[in-house]
């Protein structure tokens, strides 16, 4: 036979349990002819003390209502889209914050994969940036928070899912009735040892609870943001391989470039040379003719070193072992870009721009947690129970179950209540802020890009003329030196020039690819289109 009970607690409590009778357990609550023995009225006692004690330590797991556990949602920052205009590797800062501490170094570096073959490997760009998105630090650690967020909603998740527990316990235990008052004439104040065996699982479960629903939905929304973002640091390892491997491609055109001012040098020096020792020339112009040829051997000296340094970090990038020898396959040739319109490039990276997509998930995610905050005083349902099998062994036992269903709801908490919602309110309105601001960093973004492409487009054009001038000028420089109408004193003032000027041509393609390249990351699809903007299009 069960039976159930229901109370009202003086905490606002509606409660109902059930009870199964314990008709298995040794000595009862009767005698066999009905009447109550002295030994019923002491294992009566120490039931109702043994099983109020139980029923209290059993309704513990499923009593407490679940708590608001607010998770701080992702902060997205604008992404720095800044042009690579000199040498030195320029790289974005990464967007959103969610577990993971990733910042611009962190796409410096990478995981290295395998050890060296000993042999000189080629290196493709489109091969270097799969590496890179493979291997790529920033992303890895971008990667990992994205998991972190989606352990956070799956946390949140539990508090909308039922929830089960099993407990197995076995109690050995001796009274001393006497202690508590009770004495009984004939009969022995000490009552055991005896034992009691209880198997018993628990179950909760929220069945209204709208807090933590919306921290729930708040946690989904920040995990959709980790995961944008994520995809978002894709497109940074494009740009920041990318970026490394023309500055490599670059470090080669120096080189080439200085070697063939190095073999004029050498011309120049063996003409000033062969004219002193014929007596048509003086000192002087050997001697000048020496320091530029000496000064070509130390610039290819320092553009060597450049390049090892370059190729060094180009490997750190995407997880080459950095004693890996390997030769750069791909140029980096001048391929015009058809001129963009801001407007139109504009409206196409608000709707690809990862980032902004997951600035826009974090502000979704601060107004549930504002509602949330909100909803924390607003009553709460839960139902808990319990079912097992009690007595003295497990032969000697029956089932028993306790199910309490509780409303509950804060009463007196104003200053807490009102504390929360205007935490949430700020937060909520710094996302509004951070996504407004994004989106018009994004504007900029785009708008510089296209500038800087633009820019460096009629630098090319301009250099390349000056480098055809130059080497004009130092042809006819060389000549009336070797026809001895004057010294070599405009030979080596040409030289400079032409070497002056195919170093400028030489930067100014670098800057024209990396600022088309860093158009594509503006518009958000590097990733996808990098090879349409290296190549033109």
């Amino acid at each position: 036979m069960s039976r159930a009970v229901a109370t009202y607690s003086n905490q606002g409590a509606f409660t109902i349990k059930g009870m199964s009778d314990r008709k298995s357990v040794p000595g009862g609550y009767r005698s066999l002819n009905g009447t109550i023995s002295p030994r019923a009225i002491v294992w009566g006692a120490l039931l109702t003390f043994g099983v109020s004690s139980f029923s209290a330590s059993a309704q513990a797991p499923g009593s407490g209502i679940p708590q608001n556990s607010k998770q701080p949602t992702g902060v997205i920052t604008p992404a720095d889209s800044s042009t690579v205009a000199t040498g030195q590797q320029q790289l974005y800062n990464s967007t959103g914050n969610n577990g993971a501490q990733v910042t611009s170094d962190s796409f410096k570096g990478s995981l290295v994969s395998g050890k060296s073959t000993g042999t000189t490997m080629d290196l493709s760009l489109d091969e270097a940036i799969q590496r890179g998105l493979r291997q790529n630090l920033g992303l890895i650690l971008q990667t990992s928070a994205q998991k972190n967020a989606n352990g956070q909603r799956l946390e949140q998740l539990q508090a909308l899912l039922p929830t089960v527990t099993g407990n197995i316990s076995i109690e050995v235990e001796q009274l001393n009735l006497a202690a508590f008052g009770l004495k009984f004439p004939g009969l022995n104040p000490i009552i055991g040892p005896f034992q009691v065996v209880d198997f018993r699982a628990y179950l909760t479960q929220n069945l209204v609870n709208v807090s933590a629903l919306e921290n729930y939905l708040s946690a989904k929304h920040n995990f959709q943001s980790a995961k944008l973002t994520a995809e978002d640091a894709r497109d940074m390892v494009v740009l920041t391989v990318g970026n490394a491997y023309l500055l490599c491609i670059a470090d080669q055109a120096r080189i080439e470039a200085v070697n063939a001012e190095l073999a004029t040098s050498k011309v120049s020096l063996d003409q000033a040379t062969d004219a002193h020792d014929a007596g048509t020339s003086p000192k002087l112009d050997v001697l000048r003719a020496r320091v530029d040829y000496q000064n070509e051997q130390q610039t290819l000296i320092s553009t060597t070193n450049q390049l090892a340094k370059d190729k060094l970090a180009l490997a750190r990038t995407i997880g080459l072992p950095l004693d890996q020898e390997f030769r750069l396959t791909d140029s980096a040739p001048y391929a015009a870009l058809d001129n963009p319109d801001p407007a139109g490039s504009f409206a196409q990276a608000l709707k690809t721009r990862k980032d902004l997509q997951a600035a826009d998930e974090a502000v979704k995610s601060a107004k549930a947690n504002k509602t949330s905050a909100f909803a924390s005083q607003l009553p709460v349902l839960n139902f808990a129970g319990d079912f097992g099998d009690l007595g003295t062994t497990p032969g000697h036992s029956h089932s028993t179950f306790t199910g309490t269903g509780q409303l509950s709801a804060p009463i007196l908490q104003i200053a807490k209540t009102r504390g929360q919602e205007q935490v949430a309110e700020a937060q909520y309105e710094q996302a509004q802020a951070r996504l407004s601001d994004q989106v018009q960093q994004v504007n900029a973004d785009v708008r510089d890009s296209i500038l800087d492409v633009q820019a460096a487009a009629k630098l090319v054009e301009a250099t390349h003329s000056n480098v055809e001038l130059a080497t004009e000028a130092l042809s006819e420089a060389q000549q009336r030196f070797r026809a001895g109408v004057a010294d070599n004193l405009p030979v080596s003032q040409a030289q400079s020039q032409s070497e002056q000027a195919n170093d400028q041509y030489i930067s100014a393609l670098y800057q024209h690819n990396i600022a088309k390249l860093s158009l594509a990351r503006a518009l958000g699809v590097a990733q996808t289109n990098y090879k349409d903007y290296l190549g033109g299009k």
